[in-house]
């Protein structure tokens, strides 16, 4: 939740945003830090370097979290966590990775330790993630895998 409030306040968006409106922002991000506007030996090219890297990840994964990206994919969503089990699953901070059998991967966020664990304990994993975490915000984290 951390990361998605941090880039929400650096492309001054509020929690129900559009992808015109975040495409507008970025662009104008882009151009006020792009490092090629700063000459060599400017202390601020480096700066804007770091900050441009994080325009881009930060566009890339609101783009992500997106009603209309959420909505476009909404079916593929839907049969993924309702037909295919769930292979692995990794937690860090307040965020959950879970690889699904047909090689798609999710990230949830807003998953607290305590919850993590009673997943880990869970003796019905799928029923468990389908009640208690696949309502949360997530965003797609990977691209399928290709099975050779």
């Amino acid at each position: 939740m951390k990361r998605i409030s941090q880039y929400k306040k650096l492309f001054s968006v509020d929690k129900e945003f559009t992808l015109k409106e975040l495409k507008s922002t970025y662009r104008n991000l882009v151009k006020e830090w792009h490092p090629d506007k700063f000459q060599e030996g400017n202390p601020l090219k480096e700066e804007a370097e770091l900050k441009s890297r994080e325009i881009i990840d930060g566009y890339h994964f609101l783009v992500s979290m997106a009603p209309e990206t959420k909505a476009a994919n909404l079916e593929e969503y839907t049969n993924t966590i309702t037909t295919s089990g769930i292979e692995d699953y990794q937690h860090k901070g307040m965020t959950l990775e879970v690889t699904f059998l047909d090689g798609t991967t999710y990230e949830y966020f807003g998953v607290n330790k305590k919850l993590f664990i009673k997943m880990n304990q869970s003796d019905k994993l799928l029923r468990f993630a389908k009640r208690n975490i696949f309502n949360l915000p997530y965003r797609k984290s990977k691209k399928d895998l290709v099975v050779a």
